[in-house]
């Protein structure tokens, strides 16, 4: 079994070290870095599968490096914050993150988030073709790859896993809860806010008007359904 390589970034050496310890200690492959830069010049000359990233370093925070990272790679990023304000949450998720988690944090919940997060769901398409084509937007199944009048739009791992499950369960309202536990794994359900900036995401990626969404449709108080045109083949 191959393990997963977990680049640890923060510039705080006990940290680091703590993490190092608990990380290896499950089988993990970990790297650290002090700083954005070294992360930056780390990602290039290695593979790694999952970033842990602190949101207030000195000189580029963790939003910013979120953000830079997020341009070039579709790699998981787990942000850690000392606040637990919303608005810290969901600037975090805004610039790419996939989960966050609130220091001081315990190492069974940091091991949890880590597994959830380097889980990639096995989701199953419909029956029938591999390809959904609607409206000038293609969305292929089995390869992930998206276009939009013929503009090839990238997607990050979640806004990919949440497409790709409401696309292959369309015209039904399904709960927050089923997509977060599906998505991000067993342990969530109450991380609506998740689901808040991805949709978002979404909707400005593929909706012809993000204010005013034609697919991905808000079933108030419940959940998202995925609306498919009619002509869709």
């Amino acid at each position: 079994m191959i393990s997963a390589r977990i680049l640890v970034v923060d510039d705080e050496p006990q940290i680091r070290r703590v993490m190092r310890g608990a990380l290896t200690k499950q089988g993990y492959i970990v790297g650290d870095a002090r700083n954005a830069e070294s992360a930056f010049e780390m990602l290039r000359e290695d593979r790694y599968d999952l970033v842990i990233l602190d949101r207030n370093m000195p000189g580029m925070g963790g939003v910013e490096a979120c953000r830079s990272i997020r341009e070039h790679s579709d790699i998981g990023i787990i942000m850690l914050t000392v606040r637990k304000a919303e608005e810290d949450r969901i600037e975090a998720l805004d610039a790419g993150a996939d989960d966050y988690v609130t220091k001081p944090f315990s190492i069974p919940e940091l091991l949890a988030r880590i597994r959830a997060n380097l889980r990639r769901v096995p989701l199953s398409p419909r029956q029938g073709s591999a390809v959904i084509s609607f409206e000038g937007i293609n969305v292929d199944l089995s390869s992930r790859h998206i276009s939009v009048h013929g503009r090839d739009v990238r997607l990050t791992p979640k806004q990919s896993e949440v497409l790709h499950f409401l696309i292959t369960n369309p015209n039904v309202a399904i709960p927050h809860a089923r997509i977060l536990q599906t998505i991000w794994g067993p342990d969530y359900g109450n991380e609506v806010e998740y689901l808040h900036v991805v949709i978002n995401q979404l909707r400005k990626k593929i909706e012809p008007d993000p204010a005013k969404p034609r697919y991905i449709l808000t079933e108030p108080w419940f959940g998202y359904r995925f609306q498919l045109p009619p002509e869709e083949r």
